[in-house]
């Protein structure tokens, strides 16, 4: 299977997982996820002081700033795969 492919399936498998990942994993999760997809971040921060949740979303991804997409995509494969046993 090509990266992409193994990408798109563990994305999938992602929302049947065993157990609820911590919050810190799902920023993790959705972080590798936008810079494997998108590549490093495209917007503007959030303004709002009091959006704590797209605030972090902002930030986790932004810290990826210069990581490849594949090097994303393989490292949200790991998670996953990590996540599942």
């Amino acid at each position: 299977m090509e990266l992409r492919e193994l990408f798109e399936k563990a994305a999938s498998e992602s929302k049947s997982l065993p157990d609820k990942p911590s919050n810190e994993v799902l920023l993790q999760l959705y972080s590798l996820y936008k810079q494997g997809t998108e590549g490093d971040v495209n917007t503007e921060a959030p303004s709002n002081p009091f959006d704590f949740v797209n605030k972090a979303k902002y930030n986790a991804w932004s810290e990826l700033q210069g990581k490849s997409k594949e090097e994303a995509m393989q490292q949200y494969i790991d998670l996953v795969e990590k996540l599942k046993s």
